[in-house]
């Protein structure tokens, strides 16, 4: 077993490590920003890395990176300038795998497709990091975690919203596909509670793993169990008040510690065709009571959004059930959502593709609707 290099998982930026100010600030609070070059996005005209203040799950301060970028494009009639939150798939849960930090540099990434379609709508594009990722020394990601990434997703909506060089006065939406896709729904849910002041207008997210615990029982033991495996991580990580890790072995502690520094396509590689129950002193360690309890609790479907909501899937996702979204889809109908839905014929990655020009579509007609209710001007006290 390898063990990471200091360059491997840390940046070594000094805009990146965190200070001590960072953990008092205000949730929402833009800590600091600096423009960056972007010549290789296409449709990009400025863009800033950017460090702000977020809650974990249980709403611990830390701070949060990410990347906001300005369109070169104007905006489509009848629209205000507006913002996109474009929420990533799941990159692993450490190593240098920031958006904020690749995506300057041009490195090869499916974001860049869907972000240079909404750059060419005029919409300024603000893409969150994740908690744990791009910041120096904060840990792993809390994958699967849905509040921690909500809040995530809306205290980036706040900072963009005071900086000075930005104009985002025609409202917000937010996409996300998969991973994303669950960060874009729960944002969705803790909109009205946590972020009343964003003048958020919708949201589509794509193949949503919205039930965690089920998803983990249908890719165990299967060539998708490094998933699984980081779904463990994370959520231990957003549970750290728990004594979740009881059910691993010895040996499964020091796999859980490993796992924390790997990306998605290590995790796949390292944890292929082998059970969680390998690791855990139960064959099937999302039985537990305490890890019962938690899946139950990041479940999606908990709060009802406000604003529209369209979800979509292919009906042949090898990774993630479309039955999966269609049962979100009817408990999202018994809270009276405003929703609208569409599958696609296809698996998952080709789903996210063909899907894209759908999602702007519908996307820009939401932010032609108006707020569902007054925004108040002035910034949450939200802590």
């Amino acid at each position: 077993m390898t063990t990471p290099t200091e360059t491997e998982t840390e940046s070594g930026d000094d805009f990146y490590l965190p200070v001590s100010e960072d953990f008092t600030a205000r949730a929402g609070q833009l800590l600091r920003a600096r423009e960056v070059d972007v010549q290789g996005m296409a449709g990009a005209a400025r863009a800033w890395q950017v460090v702000y203040s977020t809650r974990t799950s249980f709403h611990a301060p830390l701070p949060a990176s990410g990347l906001v970028v300005t369109p070169t494009a104007t905006t489509h009639a009848g629209e205000g300038a507006a913002a996109l939150l474009y929420c990533p798939s799941f990159r692993g849960l450490g190593g240098r795998i920031a958006p904020s930090q690749l995506l300057p540099e041009g490195v090869a990434d499916p974001a860049l497709a869907d972000v240079a379609l909404a750059l060419e709508r005029g919409w300024t594009v603000a893409i969150p990091d994740g908690q744990g990722l791009g910041m120096t020394g904060l840990g792993a990601l809390p994958f699967l975690a849905g509040h921690a990434a909500a809040h995530t997703v809306l205290d980036l909506a706040r900072a963009v919203s005071t900086m000075a060089d930005l104009d985002v006065s025609g409202g917000c939406v937010i996409w996300g596909y998969a991973d994303g896709g669950r960060a874009a729904i729960f944002a969705a849910e803790q909109q009205p509670v946590y972020a009343p002041e964003v003048d958020l207008r919708g949201v589509a997210a794509g193949a949503v793993p919205a039930n965690p615990r089920a998803l983990v029982a249908d890719i165990d033991g299967g060539p998708l169990s490094g998933l699984a495996m980081a779904g463990m991580v994370g959520l231990a990580r957003a549970y750290a008040h728990l004594p979740v890790t009881h059910v691993l072995t010895e040996e499964g502690h020091h796999r859980f510690t490993h796992a924390q520094s790997l990306t998605a396509t290590e995790l796949l590689e390292t944890y292929r065709h082998i059970p969680l129950g390998t690791w855990c002193e139960r064959r099937e360690p999302w039985n537990d009571p305490l890890w019962r309890y938690v899946l139950a609790a990041e479940a999606a479907a908990h709060l009802r959004p406000h604003v529209p909501v369209h979800l979509y899937h292919g009906s042949r996702d090898g990774l993630i059930p479309i039955a999966m979204s269609r049962a979100l889809f009817a408990e999202y109908r018994l809270f009276d959502v405003d929703l609208s839905w569409r599958d696609y014929p296809t698996g998952h990655a080709r789903t996210a593709v063909d899907a894209a020009a759908d999602v702007l579509t519908l996307l820009s007609s939401y932010l032609l609707r108006r707020p569902a209710r007054p925004i108040d001007a002035s910034p949450s006290q939200t802590t």
